[in-house]
């Protein structure tokens, strides 16, 4: 199922989540050809925001993706507090929750290196070329390799 991403950020901002897009999402953003099916995104982990996140995808009903469905599991801000990174299925598609990214850090590092862009009507901060590059160095899967290449791409076109 791909993502209903207008949904998702919709209710990240109403709830004054405060995130930054990353991941293939951040890429498309920046001007990649390239497709993607889920939302990524780096979340500040303090508790406010943490409440914040809840309540925004609650409403979606997220469950763990690749869990076995009896597997005892809730979105709350004391799970999210025990843990880091969640991948996440959701009635409004699949959200990876990160908090941090290999090669460049959590979410204060990200927004700090991160574009201020308007989606669905929306401020958002999306991951920059720079951070994208540096993130997708440090993975180095083959996906991550194909997407350094892009990202190559872009900044030639746009002449950095």
């Amino acid at each position: 199922m791909v993502a209903d991403f207008q949904r998702l950020v919709e209710a990240l901002a109403r709830n004054q989540v405060r995130f930054v897009i990353v991941g293939g999402v951040a890429l498309v953003l920046q001007g990649s050809a390239r497709t993607t099916v889920d939302l990524d995104i780096c979340y500040a982990r303090d508790a406010q925001n943490l409440d914040a996140l809840v309540a925004a995808l609650a409403p979606f009903h997220p469950t763990l993706r690749g869990a076995p469905a009896d597997l005892p599991f809730r979105v709350d801000a004391a799970t999210l507090r025990s843990g880091l990174n969640f991948r996440l299925e959701s009635e409004a598609g699949d959200i990876d929750l990160l908090g941090e990214l290999m090669g460049v850090g959590g979410y204060d590092q990200l927004v700090a290196r991160a574009d201020l862009m308007e989606l669905y009507g929306h401020p958002v901060h999306v991951m920059s070329l720079d951070a994208l590059e540096a993130a997708k160095r440090a993975a180095g899967r083959l996906k991550d390799l194909a997407d350094l290449a892009e990202i190559l791409e872009i900044r030639r076109r746009r002449g950095d």
